[in-house]
C-alpha cells in the first residue's frame, strides 16, 4: 500500500499495473524500480509494506527519502527460503543508518504469533531501526481484513485539513 498527496486520481492506474508485479516472487529488481517510476515515491510518501513489501520498503529507504515507512511482519532475512533468497532483498547486509536518515517515521507492527516469522527477525528489525513498535501476541502474519490500528497510525501521520 502506497499514500502519496497525489494518490487519489491515479490508484486504478497503480492498481493495474501492480497485478503484473506477482507478489508471491517479489522481486527487489521489479518493486524497487516500480516504486521510484511509476509509484514516484519521495519525502511526502508514506509506504505501507507487509511481509516481503516491508522488505521492499525498506530496500528503498536505504537510497531515497520519504516521509514514512510502515512496517507489516518486518524481518531481516531470507529465512532459508529460495523465493525469498531468489527476491534479491537479503543478498547484502541492511544500511540500517541510511533507512533511518531518510525517513522522518519508521513504524513497526510485529506479532510474537507470526507462523512464518520468528519474533527475533521482527525484533531485529524493530532494533537496528528504532522504529516505534506495536508489538501483539495474536496477531499472527496479520492477513485478516481489518487492521484500524494500522488506520490509526497512519491517520496520525497524516495532517488534518483546517
Amino acid at each position: 500500500m502506497l499514500l502519496t498527496p497525489n494518490s487519489d486520481p491515479t490508484i486504478r492506474m497503480l492498481q493495474q499495473k501492480s497485478r503484473l508485479i506477482r507478489p508471491v516472487t517479489a522481486r527487489e529488481s521489479i518493486w524497487l524500480p516500480f516504486m521510484e517510476s511509476d509509484l514516484q515515491c519521495d519525502n511526502k510518501t508514506i509506504v505501507i509494506g507487509h511481509s516481503s513489501g516491508a522488505a521492499a520498503a525498506m530496500r528503498f529507504a536505504e537510497t531515497h527519502q520519504l516521509f514514512a515507512i510502515i512496517l507489516v511482519a518486518a524481518y531481516t532475512s531470507d529465512l532459508g527460503d529460495e523465493n525469498e533468497r531468489e527476491s534479491g532483498y537479503f543478498s547484502r547486509p541492511w544500511q540500517w543508518e541510511k533507512i533511518k536518515s531518510n525517513c522522518q517515521h519508521i513504524i513497526q507492527f510485529g506479532s510474537t504469533d507470526d507462523p512464518f516469522l520468528p519474533w527475533s527477525e521482527q525484533q531485529a528489525v524493530a532494533d537496528n531501526l528504532s522504529a516505534k513498535l506495536h508489538k501483539y501476541t495474536e496477531r499472527g502474519h496479520f492477513q485478516n481484513t481489518e487492521f484500524t490500528d494500522l488506520v490509526d497510525a497512519v491517520k496520525k501521520l497524516v495532517p488534518t485539513p483546517v
